[in-house]
């Protein structure tokens, strides 16, 4: 009984998600023409929308710079631009310069890569690693390619 009421109010809260979306949507037009009313509108929300998307520092930075990882050198374009990711150098994020000068495109893996660094070198994670490698490497992985090969040929 409690499935059915459980159900049911799915059901209609479906239906009300949906007609809420119908009506956020723009009329379709009579004809299949728009008003010259209704399509300034349509302009000038594109206008302000690609505005407001210009203000943001990546977009900034994508205009700047060439869209090339500053690391790997990777080239981006339009299909794979999303994978191109800026970097703050002084990785403070407040810090936004007009001219770019504290930002730096990377590839999402350089980029993962230098956070990484970072947060390494602030635990101080990365003097650790050098102290415990004081043992010389012993193993030689091609130690008896030689006489492998020497017998192969024979």
């Amino acid at each position: 009984m409690v499935d059915l009421e459980e159900r049911e109010k799915g059901k209609e809260f479906s239906k009300k998600v949906i007609m809420d979306f119908k009506s956020s949507r723009p009329p379709k037009p009579r004809g299949g023409k728009l008003s010259k009313d209704e399509m300034d509108r349509i302009v000038a929300q594109a206008r302000k929308a690609r505005e407001d998307r210009l203000k943001g520092y990546r977009e900034q930075s994508l205009r700047i710079h060439p869209w090339v990882c500053a690391r790997c050198g990777r080239d981006f374009t339009h299909k794979n631009l999303r994978m191109l990711t800026v970097h703050h150098k002084d990785h403070n994020h407040d810090n936004n310069p007009p001219d770019g000068s504290n930002w730096e495109n990377l590839c999402i893996y350089c980029h993962d890569n230098e956070h990484r660094r970072y947060l390494d070198h602030m635990e101080g994670e990365s003097d650790k690693i050098i102290d415990e490698q004081t043992d010389p490497l012993t193993h030689n992985p091609f130690a008896g390619l030689a006489d492998m090969l020497r017998d192969r040929n024979k």
